[in-house]
């Protein structure tokens, strides 16, 4: 679940609401922590409540950006296009160099320490991350990354190809094509080792798109289990201990 801040909180739980006419669950939160820099979602002392009681469910919480918007500035046509047409601005670690990356990054990382939240992961923006990011999040006890086409253990230095299922909703041509995107790639992922299915808060208002993502996950939990991210990770990784040969012990 994208975005997910006390200003988009209702069509978030609307959304999980309608997951759960299909069945129970695993969610992977990103939280937003400055949601538009607007008020800091550690100032609403409910909505820390309900992530903490997402938290003792099961589920995830992940680090999202802090404002999730991207004020850097443009500087060609293409960058234009890329930031401010395509992801509407909202790619806020697009163009960050390293030290404003890792401001963001540690800022995010301190309040969820501050809660108690555990925390492995994070998900730039609309998956936009310069150069300088990749380098903050090295620097970080971040464990995995995502992008839109891939899994990003950092540790390992290792991608695990994932292309996450999404729907556009901005305009009624994007919504149009969602849905035969959708379908298409979800025939594409049958095989695939890991299926990313990723839910914006925009979503919630259009009953087409929700009727359409609970058809998808009626789909995929007929033939998969349902785990957060890190969960996945931690299967990904304890497989590759397994299959790694047995080192020599010097006593």
């Amino acid at each position: 679940m994208h975005d997910v801040s006390p200003a988009t909180w209702q069509a978030s739980q609307f959304l999980l609401d309608a997951l759960a006419e299909v069945g129970p669950f695993r969610t992977t939160w990103l939280v937003v922590p400055q949601y538009h820099t607007g008020i800091h979602a550690r100032n609403d002392r409910n909505f820390c409540a309900l992530l903490s009681g997402r938290v003792a469910c099961g589920d995830e919480l992940v680090l999202h950006g802090l404002t999730h918007r991207d004020d850097a500035p443009v500087s060609s046509p293409l960058q234009f296009g890329k930031r401010r047409f395509y992801t509407s601005g909202e790619g806020e670690f697009a163009a960050l160099g390293e030290a404003e990356a890792l401001r963001r990054l540690q800022s995010g990382i301190d309040w969820f320490a501050a809660e108690n939240w555990p925390l492995k992961g994070f998900v730039a923006p609309a998956w936009l991350m310069s150069a300088g990011t990749w380098k903050a999040l090295s620097r970080t006890s971040l464990s995995y990354t995502t992008t839109l086409g891939g899994l990003h253990l950092l540790n390992q230095r290792e991608a695990v190809a994932s292309q996450s299922l999404v729907f556009s909703s901005r305009s009624a041509w994007r919504r149009g094509v969602s849905h035969l995107f959708a379908d298409a790639l979800a025939r594409r992922l049958e095989r695939a080792p890991v299926v990313r299915l990723g839910l914006h808060p925009a979503d919630a208002a259009y009953p087409q798109i929700v009727r359409h993502w609970q058809r998808l996950f009626e789909h995929f939990s007929a033939r998969r289990r349902s785990l957060t991210k890190a969960a996945y990770v931690e299967e990904h990784l304890a497989r590759a201990r397994v299959q790694q040969p047995a080192r020599p012990v010097a006593a």
